[in-house]
């Protein structure tokens, strides 16, 4: 008898985009409200020089805050989830993850925005996370197709990127950002019915029980080489992606362009980025992943590079979010899907936390390094100059990771198989 879409893996998969739609894009519009809140808070300071600027810095801080908190809050988050269930974590996260949007609408001073930004928002969007969500679909996921399913979920999150920063930036704009905050806020409520439907869709498999406990499966992780340099090789990840995320439209405000092209950057970014990442899942469920892994980092300095080198104008803001979008969360799909190859998916929540805690921070760094480098130096070129190094470094980190399933799952699928 065939199960009711309401009750089938396919109704999870899209209650899990549309969580990830609205946590990533609120999330990911962050980087629009740096010059609005510095400039309304009236932060200053005085540079290197001596001279009285702007000070980038609190809001900066604030989110690098969120991205440790959240990054450091995932594997244990997870752990919880895999222990006890995702459902309740889920619906806690989401409330948490709410708040924290609408008392960052109330913050007037650097600690307000750290508590509502960073500690609120960072310790509700651990459990809303992608770590979560695409442990989820993982495990209701056709084994053959499981790349590409985790792929959609992540197109999920660019999704929100490219619909959420534009009407960000324009509710900014229109009504100032205490009210595009509250906005944020009310959006993010949305994931209480989403899970929800979760819930129904997938109960049986979320609750089924496994040979191998959460102890055993970090341990085996841990003794594994290739889950370390993956490990490493996420680092770069978030070290890149976010300082884009955060410091572009401050650093096209300097530029003929202006700040205001960032937000169709950004949307760009997450346009290509879906188209980008489902080519990931398609080719990652062929061809070896810690190769596409390899290329596709090498192949983001390179875009940074020439971005950086050649002068700025409307035309190269375009080009180079095209082309760097194509290849923004495809890193995702791919290290999730072989942290799910090597070791299974059952634990994924937690084991993809891990490495995902790696990830925020390289995120963590980027972004408070960003802002004290541009207000510091009056420029982000150092900051170019780190990101663009990094790809290259997680390249080769990634050839000799050793992807094979652990012995633990060729015997499992020896007996499933007699």
């Amino acid at each position: 008898m065939t199960k009711a879409f309401w009750r089938s893996p396919h109704f999870v998969l899209i209650s899990a985009v549309g969580i990830v739609l609205f946590a990533y894009g609120g999330r990911q519009s962050l980087g629009m409200f740096l010059r609005p809140i510095t400039e309304s808070l009236n932060f200053m300071t005085t540079n290197a020089q001596g001279v009285l600027v702007q000070n980038f810095e609190p809001m900066s801080f604030a989110t690098a805050i969120q991205v440790l908190i959240y990054g450091c809050a995932a594997p244990f988050v997870g752990a919880i989830a895999d222990r006890w269930g995702p459902i309740k974590v889920l619906m806690v996260s989401g409330l948490i993850y709410a708040f924290g949007l609408f008392m960052m609408s109330q913050s007037t001073t650097e600690a307000g925005l750290v508590i509502s930004i960073g500690f609120l928002m960072g310790i509700g969007s651990s459990g809303i996370a992608l770590p979560m969500l695409l442990s989820i679909v993982g495990r209701v996921a056709p084994e053959e197709k499981r790349t590409f399913w985790l792929a959609v979920v992540v197109s999920g999150g660019t999704a929100g990127q490219m619909l959420i920063v534009p009407l960000s930036n324009w509710m900014i704009g229109q009504e100032g950002w205490v009210f595009a905050t509250i906005v944020l806020a009310t959006m993010a409520l949305m994931v209480v019915p989403l899970t929800l439907c979760i819930s129904h869709a997938a109960s049986t498999e979320l609750n089924k029980k496994d040979a191998q406990s959460l102890g055993q499966a970090i341990k085996e992780a841990g003794g594994h080489r290739g889950f370390w340099l993956l490990v490493m090789g996420f680092y770069v990840c978030g070290f890149q992606v976010q300082f884009i995320n955060n410091h572009m439209e401050n650093y096209l405000s300097g530029t003929v362009v202006g700040g205001a092209m960032a937000a169709t950057a950004i949307a760009l970014i997450g346009l290509f980025n879906m188209f980008g990442t489902q080519t990931a899942g398609v080719i990652g469920d062929k061809l070896r992943k810690k190769y596409i892994l390899a290329n596709l980092y090498m192949a983001r300095s390179v875009i940074f590079l020439i971005f950086f080198i050649v002068p700025v104008s409307k035309v190269s803001v375009i080009i180079f979010a095209c082309t760097v979008g194509f290849l923004w969360l495809a890193t995702v799909p791919l290290t999730s899907g072989i942290v799910a190859q090597v070791f299974g998916p059952r634990y994924l929540a937690t084991l993809y936390g891990v490495v995902f805690l790696s990830h925020q921070l390289g995120s963590f760094t980027s972004v408070w390094l960003g802002g004290i480098i541009r207000t510091q130096t009056g420029s982000y070129d150092y900051a170019w100059y780190m990101i663009i190094v990094a790809g290259f470094v997680a390249a080769l980190l990634h050839w000799p990771i050793d992807d094979k399933p652990v012995a633990r799952l060729a015997k499992e699928k020896e007996a499933a198989a007699s």
